[in-house]
Formats: C-alpha cells, sequence, structure tokens
C-alpha cells in the first residue's frame, strides 16, 4: 500500500467526521465539521473531491446522493500528524505534549477508561521489551566468558600479585617493634664493624715494630764477623817475632 498523502488541517477534520460516523455525504460532513465555523457547501465539496484526488477517501454512488468512505485509518494518518505535532509544538517532548492535550478540555469517562487503557498497554510493552534485552545480554556475554577459560593464567598472575601487596600489612600495625629489630641489628652490625676495624689497626702498629726490631739484632752480628776475622791476623805477626827470637838466640 502506497503511503498516503498528508492532509491539510480542513482535511483533516473532514476525515475525522467519516472516522467517527463512517460514510457520509458532503451535506453530513458540512454540518459535523469540529471547528463550528460557517462555510460554504461548496468549500466542503471541493475539500472532500481533494481528499478523493489524494487517494484518501473512497466515493461511491448510492441512489442520487455521493457517499465518502476513508481509505486509511485514524491511526495511520494521525500518526503522522502527530509526530509533526509534537516536534514542531513541543520539541518532540511527548509527556508536555499530553499534559497540552489533556488540558484543552474534559475528558468523558469512557475517553478516561480508554486513555488508562492505552497507557497500560505502553508499560506492558515497555516491561517486554526491558525483558527481552535483559535476556540478550547474557547471549552476548558468552563469547567473553569463553575467552576467559581459554586464558585462565593471565588473570591468575594479577591474584599473586595481590596476594604479595597484602603481606607488608602487618608491619604497618607495629611500626615500633620493626624499629627495634632494625636498631638491634644495625648496633650489631656497627659493632661487628668496630671489633673488626681495631684488629686490623692492632695489627697494622704491631708489624712496624717487629719489622724494625730485626734490623737492631741484625747489625751486631755483622759488626762481629770482622772482629772474629782480624784476631788472628793480630797473631800472626806475634808468632813470627819469636820465631826471629828463637832464630836469634841459636
Amino acid at each position: 500500500m502506497a503511503r498516503p498523502t498528508h492532509p491539510s488541517n480542513l482535511e483533516l477534520q473532514a476525515l475525522s467526521v467519516l472516522w467517527q460516523g463512517g460514510p457520509s455525504t458532503v451535506a453530513e460532513v458540512h454540518e459535523t465539521l469540529p471547528d463550528g465555523k460557517e462555510r460554504a457547501y461548496t468549500t466542503v465539496l471541493s475539500v472532500m473531491q481533494n481528499l478523493e484526488r489524494k487517494s484518501l477517501v473512497k466515493r461511491k454512488r448510492v441512489g442520487r446522493a455521493h457517499v465518502y468512505e476513508a481509505a486509511f485509518s485514524q491511526e495511520v494518518i494521525v500518526q503522522k500528524a502527530t509526530q509533526d505535532f509534537v516536534t514542531n509544538a513541543f520539541g518532540g517532548r511527548l509527556g508536555e505534549a499530553l499534559l497540552a492535550i489533556l488540558s484543552a478540555g474534559n475528558l468523558t469517562p469512557d475517553e478516561k477508561t480508554n486513555i488508562e487503557r492505552e497507557l497500560q498497554r505502553h508499560k506492558t510493552m515497555a516491561a517486554k521489551k526491558t525483558a527481552k534485552k535483559a535476556a540478550a545480554k547474557p547471549a552476548k556475554k558468552a563469547p567473553a566468558k569463553k575467552a576467559a577459560t581459554k586464558a585462565p593464567a593471565k588473570k591468575a598472575a594479577p591474584k599473586k600479585a595481590a596476594t604479595k601487596a597484602v603481606k607488608p600489612a602487618p608491619a604497618k600495625k607495629a611500626p615500633a617493634k620493626v624499629a627495634k629489630k632494625a636498631a638491634k641489628k644495625v648496633a650489631k652490625s656497627a659493632k661487628k664493624t668496630a671489633k673488626k676495624a681495631a684488629k686490623k689497626t692492632v695489627a697494622k702498629k704491631a708489624a712496624p715494630a717487629k719489622k724494625a726490631a730485626a734490623p737492631k739484632k741484625a747489625a751486631p752480628a755483622k759488626k762481629a764477623a770482622p772482629a772474629k776475622k782480624a784476631a788472628p791476623a793480630k797473631k800472626a805477626p806475634a808468632k813470627k817475632a819469636a820465631a826471629k827470637k828463637a832464630v836469634k838466640n841459636d
């Protein structure tokens, strides 16, 4: 079915007469136009002819009269007009448009019932849409679960890091004890280093003393050696002199 042409405001009034009262003649439409303004019969006739030209109404002959019937339902024609009205007058805010329409007049009990029924239908439709979206979400998340099972090692690494990061927590609760232990360790290490340093200094001081003593003892030994060798040299002339004396005596 082709999309119907958007009718004018007066054409909409004529169509509303056909939707409410059914197939009607031009005279019947002229008498029951909603705005109640005085118009000539020929004006309404031209309106009905324009609607027929736009294929919005169908005309058939009943006896000597011409009867017009709406070619499309009120919902199909009014939907486009309503969208234009809400967009142009209220910027697309449907709630404001509804409040404005309700304040335009008084509703009959039947009209109130119909409106309540329509609102309830919208609520059920909205609930069904949300339920469908909620049911469709797990299906979309299923591939993510499969990917997680393929690579569980990657997720396990952050857990280990988290447990390691949690272990130092007790140190924050007792900083005084840790400080005391650290101080004791530092004192012990300082004592050890001091003892080692003292031993090294004593050893260094003792080493030169030993080396200096060695030359003092060796000096007399070197001087005594020539004295022993010189003694025979002194005795030799004495023997020669005695020999000479003996010779002289003979």
